[in-house]
């Protein structure tokens, strides 16, 4: 272990103030989820109290027969072998001279449970243990009360629990008082111990899983089979609670589901083998209020069966549960469906940020796959404050790769298959503690990493063939490219060891930078020598001398751009190329995982801005508006989850909340918004919104370690107005877009506001018909848009390429004339499209 990582582990450390243990039930118990319990007398003249509590599974405590603490799903997810955390909570208040009773329950959680497709279980421990300290702080002397063999163990009302398959709780069956003094426990059990390293245990880094809010049903339905079905109106991360009287043992049974079939009934094909079911059996007699506390869900929709009588909107609600971080982004514009995709991303982070950044909230996966975060890590850092949830799986990602050699595909690692180091997912132990230096401007970031950092890059040096490149080897390259085959996501258009390479490229010159920051100038100029091999060799074996790329597709382009692979004076060739591929696709996604983050990017750095709002705008599927169109209210895990009819795309991979495509936001922030960063931490930073697309304002705000910084734009009566609020210590660099004379300007801290008169173009309409010359029609993107989507339609896959030397002359009715069997149905679509649109 290195030096820095033994000065993290005895700063987080959790130091234990007697002799606690873990303890779990005897085997003979039966198999429901344990509660513990065990009485103590408290002396007059207490100062402070404080419980420690953590578990392997997912503890709730108790003190005299109250739950304490606000944690849910505590305590998370985390590399248990190696870390545990420990909530520490200030009981004081709950403690009486006297008797007085400590107590838990705790659940399989993901220590025990079934984690991943594979079925498996018990990854960590073979039963739900608790460990536990209550420390008495009398001001001369405290008195410690830890888990051991004297507490008891029983069972309750919490029977089956499981992070997939839901919560069963039979209210008949809690034992009324258990947790306060005077129970009759003399029929439980004494608890046994566990051997667990108790070094493992570890005081809070990261902000807890918490209830955030509660939403209450947008609609209750009846299907066409007779079911009752809640909609919440938006898909989310936790659970349903209720509010419900009826008989003793009638048994209300919720399941959940991202989406409804086109006939109105639950369409589970999202959950996969996650059965997602919750089962509330009523004690009865009174009122009864109930959610669960040891699964959560991904859902927008949940049926209830067994209700008594009729279901009222004031009888339940959807409790949104995630890692409880402070919102430090927002944007939004004068487009709704622009704003309802912003929002969609702003969803699919929090309801994938509980305790562990992860793919989806809702299948049987829900795992923390470094590839998604390392995508999205820029977004996030925006939209909130990261640092304790990132900051923490990164230090799991660095024990896991301590131990096992590699850095591991998924955070912690729950499958069954090593992993190999892998472009865009294992450059996430480079890249993403860079990504959060630049956010907070916060060296400790990468000092704390370090040691993992450069022992991935030298990993993959070794790797490398003779010429310099990351040939050989698994690569998931650009996962999930919309052309590959629904069977094998990773068969992108995109050789995917160019995708490695490129990556490469990107994670070499991220590691010397950071040797060379923290001051370690052998590394650097290792590091660096490295990240000038692999680009020379990227450079020979993929790029012409003029720019153009072997493989011509809109990834490698993105890439190459955005990478700084390319020299100036091979941009403009590279951009232009890339904007004839997005316009030939009809201005449709044809990126996956590893090029979509950056498309936008490398269109908007090569003077191609409009194109890239077109891509953005396009609402045709594979889009980033097509979701929006359809409905969603999260980010799908493919561009065409459900399809046009309502039905979903059954290739068993089809989440509804997956954030990673949702890393086009920080487009929106940084070029829509005009709010970028140019200096690690905001020090210094650029306010230079680019206006397109048609929009009329938009407007970006960001809290930083400086302070909030604010952007905002609008046109408006023939005038734009750009206002910018600038944080006490730093500088901004401003562009006021179409300014007739202002070049770049410098200003501090402060409120600033410029008003001037709007260029007569901007938003201006000029006729076209089916004569105007192809190159005429393909100036505007929204016209060219409209065109190829038709054309695309009545002769898929055929290309129009509007940059042929024939483009000049050509026109819509020249081609027709050149088409037998012209429908009168496919010259009124195409009359249509033009009639709507604009050059």
């Amino acid at each position: 272990m290195s030096t820095t990582a033994l000065a993290e582990k005895s700063t987080s450390q959790f130091t234990r103030r007697g002799d606690s243990a873990f303890i779990c039930a005897p085997a003979n118990l039966p198999d429901q989820a344990p509660y513990f319990r065990r009485e103590f007398v408290a002396e007059e003249g207490l100062v402070r109290a404080t419980l420690s509590v953590t578990a392997l599974g997912i503890v709730e405590p108790y003190l005299n027969g109250s739950r304490v603490g606000k944690e849910m799903l505590s305590p998370g997810w985390t590399s248990y072998r190696h870390r545990v955390i420990v909530t520490i909570i200030d009981v004081t208040p709950e403690i009486h001279p006297g008797p007085n009773a400590v107590g838990a329950i705790v659940g399989e959680g993901w220590a025990v449970g079934r984690l991943g497709w594979e079925w498996q279980r018990q990854l960590y421990a073979e039963q739900p243990a608790l460990f536990l300290e209550l420390e008495l702080d009398y001001g001369d002397h405290t008195v410690v009360i830890g888990a051991d063999e004297t507490f008891r163990v029983g069972t309750g009302a919490v029977q089956a629990n499981s992070i997939y398959d839901g919560e069963t709780y039979d209210a008949r069956l809690e034992p009324a008082g258990w947790s306060e003094p005077g129970f009759d426990d003399t029929a439980w059990a004494p608890a046994h111990g566990v051997a667990w390293d108790l070094d493992t245990l570890e005081i809070p880094t990261a902000p807890p899983i918490r209830r955030i809010e509660e939403l209450a049903p947008a609609a209750i339905m009846t299907s066409p089979s007779g079911k009752v079905i809640v909609d919440f109106g938006q898909n989310i991360s936790g659970w349903v609670r209720l509010t419900v009287d009826g008989e003793a043992g009638r048994e209300i049974t919720i399941r959940h589901a991202e989406i409804l079939t086109p006939g109105g009934e639950l369409e589970t094909e999202t959950n996969r083998t996650a059965e997602a079911t919750d089962r509330y059996i009523l004690r009865g007699g009174a009122t009864e209020t109930w959610e669960p506390r040891f699964t959560f869900h991904g859902f927008r929709y949940a049926q209830l069966d067994g209700w008594p009588g009729e279901l009222t909107a004031d009888a339940i609600s959807a409790v949104v549960v995630h890692s409880d971080m402070v919102r430090t982004g927002w944007f939004e514009t004068s487009n709704p469906l622009v704003n309802q995709l912003h929002s969609n991303v702003i969803w699919s982070m929090r309801d994938n940020f509980v305790g562990v950044p992860t793919d989806c909230p809702q299948r049987d996966e829900r795992l923390g796959w470094t590839g998604d975060i390392n995508a999205f890590a820029p977004t996030a850092a925006y939209l909130y404050d990261v640092r304790g949830v990132l900051g923490s799986w990164l230090q799991d990602l660095a024990a896991e790769q301590r131990e096992k050699g590699f850095v591991p595909w998924v955070v912690p690692d729950a499958l069954s298959q090593p992993s190999t180091p892998t472009a865009l997912w294992s450059d996430v132990a480079v890249s993403l503690p860079w990504t959060l230096y630049q956010e907070y401007g916060d060296p400790d970031i990468l000092r704390s990493s370090y040691s993992s950092m450069t022992t991935f890059i030298r990993q993959v040096a070794a790797l490398l063939d003779e010429a310099g490149l990351w040939s050989s080897g698994f690569q998931f390259g650009d996962w999930l490219d919309p052309d590959a085959p629904t069977s094998n996501p990773a068969a992108a258009k995109t050789d995917r060891h160019l995708v490695a390479s490129a990556f490469l490229c990107k994670s070499t010159r991220e590691m010397a930078a950071t040797a060379q920051l923290l001051g370690h100038d052998q590394d650097a100029a290792e590091f660096l020598a490295l990240a000038t091999r692999v680009r020379n060799a990227f450079r020979h074996e993929y790029v012409t001398s003029a720019g153009r790329l072997v493989t011509e597709t809109a990834t490698a382009y993105a890439l190459a751009i955005t990478f700084d692979i390319l020299d100036t004076d091979q941009l403009h060739k590279a951009g232009s190329r890339l904007a004839e591929i997005v316009a030939q696709r009809g201005y449709r996604i044809s990126t996956g995982f590893a090029g979509t983050p950056l498309v936008t990017d490398a269109l908007s750095t090569t003077g191609h801005t409009d194109t890239a709002y077109q891509l953005v705008l396009e609402d045709d599927c594979p889009s980033f508006l097509y979701p929006v169109t359809m409905g969603a209210t999260t980010i799908w895990e493919r561009w065409d989850s459900v399809l046009p009819d309502g039905t979903i795309n059954a290739t068993g991979m089809t989440s509804l909340n997956h954030y990673a495509l949702g890393a086009v936001a920080d487009w929106l922030h940084r070029v829509v918004g005009g709010l970028q960063r140019t200096e690690p931490g905001y020090k210094r930073i650029r306010i230079a919104p680019q206006p397109g697309g048609g929009l009329t304002r938009a407007r970006a705000a960001h809290d930083t370690p400086h302070g909030r910084i604010e952007v905002s734009w609008e046109i408006q009566g023939g005038e734009i107005c750009v206002e910018a609020t600038i944080p006490q210590g730093t500088q901004a660099d401003v562009v006021l877009p179409f300014h007739p004379q202002e070049g770049e300007l410098t200003v501090d801290e402060g409120r600033h506001s410029w008003r001037y008169p709007a260029p007569t173009e901007y938003g201006a309409v000029t006729e076209v018909s089916m004569d105007s010359p192809i190159r005429d029609l393909a100036k505007n993107e929204a016209t060219w848009q409209a065109v190829t989507t038709v054309l695309q339609r009545y002769f898929p896959g055929i290309p129009l390429d509007a940059s042929a030397p024939e483009a000049a002359a050509m026109s819509l009715n020249v081609i027709l004339e050149h088409v037998p069997g012209v429908s009168t149905e496919l010259e009124n679509d195409l009359k249509n499209a033009l009639s709507t649109t604009c050059i």
